[in-house]
């Protein structure tokens, strides 16, 4: 097996033909793939790209992909979010971009962050530090949750999202009268890599998938964030919710999630 590390520029050369095929595919037609979620032409394309690109240039490595699943097996895996923030995408919004990451195991170790309509791309390798277009950045030093800015994952849809809302709302209710600001991008990816650079304090999924993850995820811990689940459990692949924080923060985050979860039952 190539050392991780050298699976860096293969993943950085993987994101530029995606990256690619993202800017210049305007523009976008999507379908509904279930309630108020989208899927456009263009995850489709830039998924089926790179998965033939990686098989090609790294046969022993499994690939799981948002839209079409899983191939091969092994405990190496890329995954893939080919259009993280679809319906921003779709709508013409420059808050999204491709989030191609690495696992070993169930450990993200690599990630790769483009967002092609910001001029920025992220990325990490385990032990390598994280970058923002080639220089290196650190998650910022805020103690206080009163000038912490927070950024909320997406509101939940499909089944059951009015259950699983509660617990947003109630979430984002107890923090907007504690922090900065709360924030909502509409995409994971780009919480994460906001983290990652310092321009947010924490990075709240409450539900997740590893294609979601995994490349922001491994961005965010070699920045120095302080990544877990919602209970304080160091952060899987297998994890179904991720709290990425600034290391200053993160028993505060911790204890208000526990404090509305509890109130909420």
């Amino acid at each position: 097996m190539i050392p991780h590390r050298d699976l860096l520029p293969i993943a950085l050369d993987a994101v530029d033909r995606a990256a690619a095929l993202m800017r210049r595919q305007t523009p976008v037609t999507s379908t509904r793939k279930g309630d108020r979620d989208l899927v456009s032409e263009v995850d489709y394309a830039i998924e089926r790209d790179l998965r033939s690109f990686l098989r090609d240039v790294t046969p022993g490595i499994a690939f799981l992909g948002e839209e079409e699943g899983a191939s091969g097996s092994g405990e190496w895996q890329w995954t893939l979010d080919p259009v993280d923030g679809t319906v921003n995408f779709v709508r013409g919004l420059p808050l999204c971009g491709i989030s191609l990451g690495l696992l070993h195991g169930v450990r993200p170790i690599l990630g790769v962050v483009d967002l092609p309509f910001l001029g920025t791309r992220y990325w990490a390798a385990e032990g390598c530090g994280a970058h923002m277009n080639g220089r290196p950045i650190t998650v910022s030093a805020t103690t206080s949750l009163s000038e912490a800015v927070v950024g909320m994952g997406d509101f939940a849809v499909g089944a059951d999202a009015a259950n699983k809302n509660r617990l947003r709302l109630a979430l984002m209710a107890r923090l907007a009268d504690k922090v900065q600001r709360v924030r909502m991008s509409g995409s994971a990816a780009v919480d994460l890599v906001w983290l990652a650079a310092g321009k947010i304090d924490a990075a709240i999924t409450l539900s997740n998938h590893s294609w979601d993850m995994t490349a922001g995820v491994a961005i965010a811990r070699e920045a120095g964030a302080v990544v877990v689940d919602s209970s304080g459990n160091e952060y899987t692949s297998e994890s179904t919710t991720t709290l990425a924080i600034a290391p200053g923060l993160v028993g505060q985050v911790l204890s208000h999630l526990k404090d509305t979860t509890a109130a909420s039952r």
